[in-house]
């Protein structure tokens, strides 16, 4: 199995991108991460809108890379308009809102549209990829999952939002980013500065999973041996996460094509522009987040991470950790929800499971022919998907200041 097979295995392992089939012979492996120069100097600016880049300090001290684009390109010397907050997947980062054309990217069509948007990027990311004391080499930089992500870098990054903006906050989130906000919501110190929230392709179960490639790593435990021979960082633009992946794929499945394996069907990547891709995605994680994945997906439960009964006594003050319960998401705040029926992650029977405990009704938007990826890289999102986003965002009604 070639180098171009595992990484595109990577950019679908989980929450990310689709991918087509590739030959063994292309060495996307080897491709550089884009430099250091940051989201709005490389994607942003060069097409003609407005952009800063700003730092936001965890309070256990990572160092958060959230972009501000203010206004469209035909609103120069407009007002901004309500802020909006945009956060992305697993393996991802604050470039997936911007990567495909400004007609179809999200991030440039709210801006069109008269949205203040902000982007964030979680801690380990090429873009965040800073601790005011730890090093990238130190175990201790990686010792996080998801549940910091909420409990921290979102509160951070949208903490730094609100006050900067003196407004509530529309939330956009993409999988990991709607794990991260379903936990967050049910937090009041979050949740208050939150107008309104729209969900794509939204999880906070995962015990109906039906990703082949998923299920085969998750039986292997991966999660667990990756841990235990020390390798706490899962970056898989190196040899070694190369070589990870190559183990799952190996004389089991076809790697070649893990469009359906990986994410189910999707039906409108934009195929021609998977090279351009590759120059951003795949961003690092931490294997300690994959393990509170795996944990769901074998435990079917929405809670925090599992230490093993001793260290949840010290950490928790029982022996089972705690449920992040979908009910204390308060009634006041809306909820618009966009899912798939052709989505092998983010399962309708888990979205309805979610859906069924909360305590008010969302709006929904189903397409029963979209993936896991179509709802942020189709070329046919903007029609199918943004429109409806838009428009419930807007129903909330614009503060009169704007």
């Amino acid at each position: 199995m070639g180098r171009a097979s595992v990484l595109l295995a990577l950019l679908h392992f989980l929450f990310l991108l689709g991918t087509v089939r590739c030959s063994a012979s292309a060495a996307l492996g080897r491709r550089s991460p884009p430099s250091i120069d940051g989201v709005c100097a490389r994607l942003i600016r060069p097409l003609g809108y407005p952009c800063t880049e700003h730092t936001v300090e965890t309070k256990d001290g990572f160092l958060l890379s959230v972009q501000h684009i203010p206004r469209g390109r035909a609103a120069l010397g407009k007002k901004s308009g309500p802020p909006v907050f945009l956060q992305h997947g697993l393996f991802q980062g604050g470039d997936t809102w911007f990567v495909n054309s400004v007609e179809e990217s999200l991030g440039f069509i709210l801006a069109d549209n008269g949205f203040d948007v902000w982007v964030g990027s979680v801690r380990g990311t090429r873009w965040s990829y800073g601790h005011v004391t730890l090093s990238e080499n130190d175990k201790a930089f990686w010792d996080w999952s998801w549940q910091e992500l909420a409990q921290y870098d979102l509160l951070a990054m949208i903490s730094y939002v609100y006050s900067a903006t003196n407004s509530k906050v529309f939330y956009v989130g993409h999988s990991q980013g709607t794990i991260m906000a379903l936990a967050a919501f049910t937090m009041p110190n979050v949740v208050r500065m939150i107008e309104a929230a729209a969900l794509l392709c939204p999880i906070s179960y995962l015990d109906h999973i039906s990703s082949s490639f998923v299920l085969r790593a998750v039986g292997l435990r991966l999660d667990q041996m990756l841990l235990t021979i020390g390798i706490h960082q899962l970056n898989f633009r190196s040899d070694t996460g190369i070589q990870i992946l190559d183990s799952v794929c190996d004389g089991h499945m076809d790697c070649n094509n893990l469009l359906s394996a990986i994410t189910g069907e999707n039906c409108c990547f934009n195929v021609s522009r998977i090279d351009h891709y590759l120059e951003y995605e795949p961003h690092p994680s931490s294997t300690k987040n994959l393990n509170h994945l795996f944990q769901m997906i074998r435990a079917g439960t929405f809670t925090k991470y599992d230490y093993g009964w001793l260290r949840n006594l010290i950490n928790y003050g029982r022996l089972h950790p705690p449920a992040f319960d979908l009910a204390h998401i308060p009634t006041s705040l809306p909820i618009w929800m966009g899912y798939g029926g052709s989505d092998a992650l983010a399962d309708v029977t888990d979205v309805w499971r979610t859906i069924k405990e909360l305590r008010s009704e969302p709006e929904l938007l189903y397409i029963d022919k979209y993936g896991h990826i179509d709802f942020i890289m189709s070329v046919k999102a903007k029609d199918d998907v943004y429109g409806e986003l838009i428009r419930f965002f807007r129903s909330q009604g614009w503060p009169s200041s704007y």
